[in-house]
This record gives C-alpha cells, structure tokens and sequence, in this order.
C-alpha cells in the first residue's frame, strides 16, 4: 500500500498480483509537488512477466517527462510499446492551483470523480484498444473539481457494481479503499488507486 497525504490530496494505492503469480502485469505511478497530482495505471496484456515488461514502460516514461501533456505522455509510451505485448494505460493530473482533473486512457481502466456539491458522478470514455506501437488517437479531458470531491482509478481485477454508491458513501479515502479490498478478483492483477481532493 503507497499513500500520500497533505493538505491538498489524500491518496491510497493497492496493488495485488493474480493468485499463483509473483509478478502483477499492472503497474502505477504517483507524484505530486505542490502544483500538481499525477496518477498513472498501466496494465500489461495477459499476466506475469511479459505483462509486466510492457506495463513497466509506463511509470519511467512519467518519472522523466512529468511536465509534458497526457496525451504526449501516452504517445511516448506508445512508442516504447513497440515489439511488446502491450497495456492499457490510463493517466489522470490534477491541478490543485486551478483546481482541474485531466484524463487520458487507452483501453480498460476506469476512472470515477464524484462530485459531492452536486452529487453528480464522472466517468469519461477511455480510448478503446491498448498501446502497441501502432498508431493510436488519444483524447484529454479536463474537469473541474471541488473541495471534497473523490475519484478512482482502476485495472479490471477490481469489478465495481455500483461506482457512484461506492465514492458517495466512503466518508474518506481510507473507507473507499477498505470496501474495495472486499470486492477484489484475485483471478486476476488488480491495481486501484483511490483519492480524495481537499
């Protein structure tokens, strides 16, 4: 479990491998200064190692251009994608100075941003496909977001029935990450990052 807390944001990472193997095939990233929060989810093709080796591309393309948009972000790992199996890569930055969420996804992972003021629930469409090195269209969205509001993210070992029940009655982020442990698939990697913007 990673976390990160401040003033600002409140974040709680969990990450478990498929049942019988040592190596998960999703991988994450996390940073944050005091201008911006970056959240990343890469979920490599399959399981174990050779999914691994694709979505591990992902959290060293970030860490080395952290100031370059998200869909430049994705173009730089779709680029390293080439000759391996492949991810799905989902990226999500807020701007706690303006006080925006941005997302960009290529294939299955989910993002949710509860809106508490409005009780209006958030999920934008990903990209369908994975990157591959082929080419592949990326599309950022932007929102606005509000003291208190709450958001996940998540590979497709975590099956969520009802997301908007779930964000609204978590009280914080430690009660969000507790009732997803419950609802874990373990026949599969399951990565999820789970966030409360303050």
């Amino acid at each position: 479990m990673k976390y990160i807390s401040d003033e600002s944001v409140d974040v709680l990472v969990y990450q478990e491998a498929k049942t019988g193997n040592l190596d998960s095939g999703d991988t994450y990233y996390i940073y944050k200064d005091d201008d911006f929060l970056l959240c990343a989810i890469a979920d490599g093709l399959g399981n174990g190692p050779v999914a691994k080796e694709s979505a591990d591309v992902m959290p060293e393309i970030l860490a080395n251009n952290l100031n370059e948009s998200l869909d430049d972000l994705l173009l730089l790992c779709n680029e390293r994608m080439f000759q391996k199996r492949g991810a799905a890569v989902a990226i999500v930055r807020a701007d706690l100075k303006n006080k925006t969420i941005s997302y960009s996804c290529v294939g299955n992972i989910k993002f949710y941003m509860y809106q508490s003021k409005t009780d209006k629930m958030i999920y934008p469409l990903p990209v369908m496909g994975y990157l591959s090195g082929r080419k592949q269209k990326f599309r950022t969205q932007t929102y606005s977001y509000s003291e208190k509001d709450k958001f996940l993210m998540h590979s497709d070992g975590v099956e969520l029935k009802n997301p908007k029940e779930t964000l609204k009655r978590a009280n914080s982020t430690k009660c969000l990450y507790e009732s997803l442990i419950d609802i874990i698939k373990h026949g599969d990697d399951a990565t999820f990052i789970a966030g409360s913007l303050l």
